[in-house]
């Protein structure tokens, strides 16, 4: 009994939660995505707003001030609010990706210095891993940390980093010892606070997904305490990057769910209203059988993302799972965009309906937080090592 009285209580505690959310999306929110996006504006004040929410601390613990969700209350969040605008979770996502980072592998005094300053957001942040000449091969990274007594003294050059500009906080990964083999005992991961030597060379310009800061970090003889080297010893920064990597492809996933989805929804919505040869184009075949592909890519797009946060939950290893979905729902998200175009025909072409929007931000989360091509990779060596002949 005290069990399922638990169960009903965590179940109203994420109903109550998910609709002031929807509440704020359609109060504030979807009233100016078309302005700000138009016009590539940071969201100041929904910014404020989701800090007043406590997104900024989704997933931090309890203990630490956060709200402690889990990654399946977390992903549905994720996309409700890309369902109206991918670009707001991709603020938190990165922000809460550096948290993650510290939570799960901080030493004590870590995280009880930093983690109640992320969840308050009064420290906003981002993860700091792409350089101009390294994506995906996160090991041929050239960023370098040197030990120079109680500090690190950091040289080098981050690219397309989220928070970039706003961001007063990152987790940086670098290279503490550039001849270990292999090559990942050789990096390690820093909370770098901006200040003296560290400054943002400009701003990058994006196809889509507007709004957010995508910015350059450059390092020059930037000093930082040896105290901010996350776990307090050289060599983990790899296994730290990856292990937040997969919450961040669990949101990535979800933002696919929330753009495949409004998508879907939005097209549904238009075939009714639109008619051609004297009845909605909705009673035509050729759009049921688009609005049927659609609506299943969105639901299988679901299962595969909470069953990864599922896992993610549990506290065991999901990079599988989490790469089957940011990989299925990322795709996901690009089909539907481009059926939602061909179905509002011109409209979808123009700029004052949301339908474009998707079809330029969609393609982002094919290449975000580790390539499709890769997570194809990943998934095929996980299928081997579990299922060795």
């Amino acid at each position: 009994m005290d069990t399922h009285v638990a169960r009903s209580a965590a179940a109203e505690e994420e109903a109550a939660l998910l609709d002031s959310i929807a509440k704020w999306l359609d109060r504030d929110v979807r009233p100016h995505v078309l302005r700000l996006e138009h016009a590539d504006e940071w969201p100041a004040e929904m910014v404020a707003q989701m800090t007043e929410l406590g997104l900024f601390g989704a997933t931090i613990p309890v203990a630490y001030g956060g709200l402690g969700l889990s990654a399946t209350v977390y992903a549905k969040i994720v996309e409700k609010i890309a369902e109206v605008w991918m670009s707001l979770s991709g603020i938190f996502n990165s922000h809460l990706i550096m948290a993650a980072c510290v939570s799960r592998l901080g030493t004590p005094e870590q995280k009880a210095a930093w983690l109640p300053k992320f969840a308050s957001g009064e420290i906003r942040g981002g993860l700091a891993l792409t350089e101009p000449d390294c994506g995906t091969d996160l090991q041929a990274i050239r960023t370098r940390a040197v030990r120079d007594g109680d500090d690190y003294i950091v040289n080098g050059t981050k690219t397309w980093i989220s928070n970039g500009i706003h961001g007063s906080c990152f987790a940086l990964l670098v290279k503490t010892d550039t001849e270990a083999k292999p090559r990942h005992k050789g990096m390690s991961m820093l909370l770098v606070p901006k200040g003296p030597g560290f400054t943002v060379s400009k701003k990058l310009e994006k196809l889509g997904y507007k709004g957010i800061d995508s910015a350059e970090l450059v390092f020059e003889d930037y000093r930082v305490p040896a105290a901010n080297l996350i776990g307090g010893v050289e060599g983990q920064g790899l296994q730290t990057a990856l292990g937040g990597l997969e919450l961040g492809r669990i949101n990535v996933a979800a933002r696919g769910c929330g753009l495949a989805s409004a998508a879907l929804l939005d097209s549904v919505r238009y075939s009714q209203i639109r008619k051609t040869m004297g009845k909605p184009i909705c009673e035509h075949q050729a759009i049921q059988l688009k609005l049927g592909e659609m609506a299943t890519r969105v639901q299988a797009a679901r299962l595969l993302t909470y069953d990864a946060a599922r896992i993610y939950d549990s506290g065991e290893r999901c990079d599988m799972e989490a790469g089957m979905a940011k990989y299925y729902a990322s795709e996901a998200a690009v089909e539907n965009s481009l059926e939602a175009l061909r179905i509002h025909g011109g409209y979808g072409y123009s700029k004052e309906y949301h339908v474009e929007r998707y079809y330029r931000d969609a393609p982002l989360m094919c290449i975000g937080e580790g390539t499709n091509e890769i997570q194809r990779i990943i998934i095929a060596k996980q299928m081997i090592e579990r299922n060795p002949a």
